[in-house]
């Protein structure tokens, strides 16, 4: 359960700035004020959403895992 929610704190992050990844494995090879395209944005914003919906999974089954251990 708690591998789910660290996917959906990474997961809502990458949402939020979808740029930040960009900026650690890119950014840092160009020189002045360039930015990601508007399809690598979009992709990221994708994959967030993606991620979010994977940790969600694994949250619930963490929580019905410990639920019919309990019961």
């Amino acid at each position: 359960m708690l591998f789910g929610i660290a996917i959906n704190l990474f997961a809502l992050y990458v949402r939020r700035h979808p740029t930040f990844t960009w900026q650690m494995s890119e950014g840092w090879k160009t020189k002045g004020d360039s930015e990601p395209s508007d399809a690598y944005i979009s992709s990221m914003r994708f994959r967030g959403a993606v991620a979010l919906w994977m940790g969600s999974f694994v949250m619930v089954m963490g929580i019905l895992t410990i639920w019919s251990a309990l019961g």
